[in-house]
């Protein structure tokens, strides 16, 4: 690959930021919802889950005693 000096560099890099599309507001605010609905089911989930390996833990280190 050749060398570029910066300056070189930097050009390319504008006119790759050019091309880029970009999502429009409403775009971004649904990802946004569905990533913080994911988030609060997948972590309600494993809140529960947690719970219940606690419980079963606790379980057999009391029948051992």
């Amino acid at each position: 690959m050749a060398k570029l000096n910066p300056i070189q560099f930097f050009r390319q890099v504008k006119q790759e930021i050019k091309k880029v599309t970009w999502p429009t507001k409403k775009e971004v605010m649904q990802s946004l919802v569905m990533v913080v609905i994911l988030v609060t089911i997948a972590s309600t989930f494993f809140f529960f889950v947690d719970q219940i390996l606690g419980w079963v833990v606790k379980t057999v280190f009391s029948l051992g005693a």
